[in-house]
């Protein structure tokens, strides 16, 4: 299988910027029936603020799925060999999740070009709210 429109990649190559939102609690309560995760502070906003919340809040797995979204769209899904994610900020309703990413290594294997990048989605605000790395596979 070739990997069409994945350029050679070198250290510092970075991917174009895309972004996600503005979010909804719809979004967030779509996600909850998609992932099991039925925590109500991701989708009644009564609650969420009885708790002391501004308001409900996205599931930190949802942002995860949306900076491994555009990962896979930048190097292939079937590349993938490593998503590592850490958590920093909430994601709140009306945010726009700008998500970059920049490759930190790349290493000529036998079986094809390991590549590692750093991942990023901001928020609208410009806190981060999640960081990741990851490891792909790419055909030589």
């Amino acid at each position: 299988m070739t990997d069409v429109g994945i350029p050679p990649l070198q250290v510092g190559a970075q991917a174009p910027t895309r972004d996600f939102g503005p979010l909804t609690t719809r979004m967030f309560a779509r996600y909850a029936g998609a992932s099991g995760d039925f925590n109500p502070m991701h989708y009644d906003d009564t609650l969420a603020r009885s708790a002391g919340y501004p308001s409900v809040f996205s599931q930190g797995m949802h942002s995860a799925a949306l900076l491994a979204s555009y990962a896979v769209d930048w190097l292939g899904a079937h590349n993938v060999r490593r998503f590592r994610v850490r958590f920093e900020e909430q994601v709140w309703p009306g945010d726009v999740l700008t998500c970059s990413g920049e490759v930190t290594a790349v290493e000529q294997r036998a079986d094809g070009r390991l590549v590692t990048a750093d991942l990023m989605a901001t928020r609208s605000d410009g806190g981060v709210a999640i960081r990741a790395s990851c490891d792909f596979l790419l055909p030589t």
